[in-house]
């Protein structure tokens, strides 16, 4: 069984000690990467919950060994310890209580501070399991832990909030606080830290809710960033409180019956500043490894540096996406940001280049309520790729046996930006069965009911890869109706779309004879035929097997055409509600047909005798059929009896999967699922133990449910196992690793080899010619660092004018 399709956004990574791993929470694992390759290596599996904290033991000195150990906490209220590098579980901490988030101080402090250290500490924020219900009760609670003694320290509560709050450390293991609405809490961590010991708070004020904190890397410097796009900085904090008897900080301290300006009230700060860049709420900040810089991001997607002295800033900006975390590695040359369209890219410092990217599964997002009924989930292949709708008006390609991101097509280019309303939307897509072709439909919604347009687009790619590139663009292919189904022809390039205006359409590639590694360069598709039945709105098609028959939904009625004469050959009756799917069940002379609202309805239809098999009245998702097979699958949703029933079984889910033999009508086999709604189903060619080598050959196919929330499984279902609580890991082949380097590559890479005689000969041949269309470069670039408009216009203007040489009179 293979799990797959978990978010890598759902907390902060943290990078191995030499930089080379990265560690994402995933789920209930911890998944780690390849930071060379970018290429997931290893897992680390054993918790039963969502992991919210990883953190990795740092080496205890410049010169010792590179350490692989970690921590871990998860919601199943443990913490764990890891050696990473076999992986191997080395120790289990069972706190009973759901663990948010969590810190561990005394690791970062100096060799000589930790021995002082009676044992070692962790402080967690959890939530309070047996809170009250009344509707302001405080469910979080910050709490103290003895991970030497396995145990949380009874009766220490340090604060309790309305919920759990998400915790920062100082990089020098001093201070730890959290931002509870329009608060900073700030705590000291006691030099000879015990059970016994207290620890010193302070808090500062702000008008506006924080959002997020970080510390300095050595100076008493505190920055948050709140729900307005403001960010404060607080110069030496608790300077009052705190003892600064350990020559952590800055000697300036101010005396406090001086003005200390920005300060609140009687916070506990020399000073105070603010600067404002962010539009939207801040959601990064982390101040760099050396101190002097402090990044910060939000949902405009642009990470921005800010000078710390002098209040400056630069940029990398589109980056497609909201930011969510900002974490800086050992490496100087290496940090790394997350995003929540969940991607991790890898950055080059200082440069701020993004080097590598690590791809999970496009997060699911909400249509206009306009579109819902005709927008489609899922598109697969018989490979085992996916294709589904991204909300950056495009496609994401994702491989369902490798559990990343294979390419991404952007249907319509489109910067990121926050505030922009949608003005795109891709409805449905389509992959031929060897995944070498796919077709989209995007609408661009009107403006004040003015405008509006719809796009059918054919996409090519060559097999070895799923870089697909545009081949023809058909502007209205159904006039001015929206196109409801798209089907591929089996082992021809031709396709069919239908449409509620009242007809279908078939489309066929105009060289077809051309090689499949050869369709970057096809010529195009073209209208083959146009079809009708009695002008009824065409809500579903599907070939059959060997692609001679076509069957078009008609509303109820089911119609079967010959597609290469546009000939309708037979009408099947009535069905209870309109169609939404229509399937052929593999080489079999059987049909099979989800009907939605009002009545939804599950039917089975004999093409032979033209006459319904049998029915079953359910609410269908999404159906599945196994090539030459007589097997099929479809997800159901439950009725909220059962899901409501602490009786049952289905108690918590809401969905079920069925597998039918067409031949009866009682399911061979059944499977209760979780976020059924939205969910997808497909047969897929795969090793259901993960072994993939040339000479495996599978018995059966497997059996791939995403759910609404993109989440997926595979699995075997001719194998008697259970689904949801039992799930057996692939063991994925190791990624490459690169060869470490040292001083001048560590920092700018190899040297690239010289060779004299080919450069001489390179630089004989160069002409430098002054580009004939300026105006195509002089607009490019970041916005941030565009000139000004003044300059822009007089080179745009002098691009246009024609020049002639200056005539030389002869005296």
């Amino acid at each position: 069984m293979i799990r797959g399709g978990r978010s890598y956004v759902s907390s902060s990574p943290a990078f191995s000690n030499d930089a080379k791993r990265l560690l994402v929470c995933t789920g209930n694992t911890v998944s780690i990467f390849s930071t060379a390759t970018g290429l997931q290596i290893a897992s680390l599996e054993g918790h039963v919950a969502l992991v919210t904290s990883v953190i990795v033991v740092p080496a205890s000195s410049p010169g010792s060994r590179i350490l692989c150990y970690c921590w871990t906490a998860s919601l199943d209220g443990t913490i764990r310890y890891w050696d990473f590098s076999v992986p191997e579980l080395m120790k289990t901490v069972d706190i009973r209580m759901p663990i948010f988030s969590m810190v561990i101080p005394s690791l970062l402090r100096s060799p000589a501070d930790s021995e002082r250290t009676q044992g070692l500490y962790a402080y967690i924020s959890t939530e309070n399991i047996r809170k009250s219900e009344k509707p302001k009760s405080l469910s979080g609670q910050l709490r103290k832990c003895n991970l030497t003694k396995s145990s949380l320290i009874g009766g220490v509560i340090l604060k309790e909030t309305l919920r759990p709050e998400f915790i920062s450390v100082c990089p020098s293991g001093r201070f730890f606080g959290i931002s509870s609405k329009r608060k900073l809490i700030i705590w000291k961590v006691p030099q000879t830290d015990s059970d016994q010991v207290a620890l010193k708070k302070i808090v500062l004020h702000h008008t506006k809710d924080f959002t997020v904190l970080a510390f300095h890397q050595s100076q008493r410097i505190v920055a948050a960033g709140d729900v307005t796009g403001r960010i404060l900085i607080w110069r030496g904090f608790g300077n009052k409180t705190f003892s600064n008897s350990h020559g952590l900080m800055d000697g300036n301290s101010q005396n406090y019956d001086d003005v200390r300006p920005g300060v609140r009230g009687d916070d506990d700060a020399e000073s105070c500043s603010t600067w404002h860049w962010h539009p939207t709420e801040v959601n990064v900040l982390a101040f760099s490894s050396d101190g002097e810089y402090l990044y910060s991001g939000g949902r405009e997607g642009v990470l921005v540096v800010w000078q710390l002295d002098t209040g400056k800033k630069k940029f990398l900006p589109r980056i497609g996406s909201p930011l969510l975390y900002f974490v800086d590695s050992p490496d100087p040359t290496l940090a790394s940001i997350s995003c929540a369209d969940n991607q991790i890219h890898l950055l080059k410092m200082p440069s701020l280049g993004i080097m590598k990217s690590i791809s999970g599964i496009k997060l699911p997002f909400s249509a206009p309520e306009a579109l819902k009924g005709i927008c489609g989930r899922f598109a697969f292949d018989k490979a085992g790729l996916v294709a589904l709708r991204t909300e950056a008006y495009g496609i994401q390609c994702y491989s369902l046996l490798d559990d990343r991101g294979i390419s991404e097509v952007y249907v319509c280019e489109r910067n990121h930006q926050p505030a922009d309303e949608v003005t795109v939307v891709v409805t449905l897509m389509a992959l031929s069965s060897d995944g070498s072709v796919m077709s989209t439909v995007d609408v661009r919604l009107p403006e004040q009911d003015i405008g509006g347009l719809i796009c059918l687009k054919f996409w090519t790619s060559a097999p070895e890869n799923k870089q697909f590139t545009l081949s023809t663009v058909i502007y209205e292919p159904h006039r001015d109706s929206h196109v409801s189904s798209i089907a591929f022809r089996p082992n021809r390039l031709m396709a069919v779309t239908t449409s509620k205006g009242g007809d279908f359409k078939i489309w066929v590639c105009k060289d077809e004879t051309q090689q499949k590694n050869e369709l970057g360069q096809s010529s195009g598709w073209v209208c083959h035929a146009v079809g009708a039945y009695k002008k009824k709105p065409m809500t579903a098609a599907a070939f059959s097997a060997d692609g001679s028959v076509l069957a078009v939904a008609a509303e109820t009625v089911i119609t079967l055409w010959d597609p290469d004469r546009n000939v309708l050959v037979a009408v099947l009756g009535d069905t209870f509600s309109p169609i939404k799917t229509l399937s052929f069940i593999g080489q079999s002379e059987y049909l099979v047909a989800a009907s939605g609202n009002p009545d939804p309805h599950l039917s089975v239809w004999s093409l032979s005798q033209l006459t319904k098999s049998w029915s079953y009245m359910l609410q269908v998702e999404a159906v599945a059929c196994m090539e030459n097979s007589s097997s099929f699958a479809v997800v159901a949703l439950l009725p909220k009896s059962f899901t409501e029933s602490e009786e049952m079984t289905f108690v918590g889910r809401d969905g079920v999967i069925l597998l039918f033999d067409v031949k009866q009508p009682f399911p061979v086999a059944s499977w209760s699922v979780i976020k059924a709604e939205g969910g997808g189903l497909a047969f897929i060619e795969g090793n259901p133990l993960g072994e993939y080598n040339s000479d495996w050959r599978p018995k059966h196919r497997l059996l791939a449910f995403i759910n609404g929330h993109h989440e997926y499984i595979l699995f075997d279902p001719f194998d008697d196992q259970e689904l949801v609580e039992h799930s057996v890991s692939v063991n994925r082949s190791l990624a490459s690793e690169e060869t470490e380097h040292v001083g001048y590559a560590s920092l700018y890479g190899e040297l690239p080899e010289f060779d004299l005689k080919k450069s001489q000969k390179a630089a004989a041949e160069a002409v430098v010619v002054p580009s004939e269309r300026p105006w195509e470069t002089i607009f490019s670039g970041s916005s941030h660092n565009l000139p000004p408009l003044t300059k822009l216009c007089a080179a745009f203007l002098e691009s246009l004018l024609e020049k002639r040489p200056a005539a030389v009179e002869s005296s």
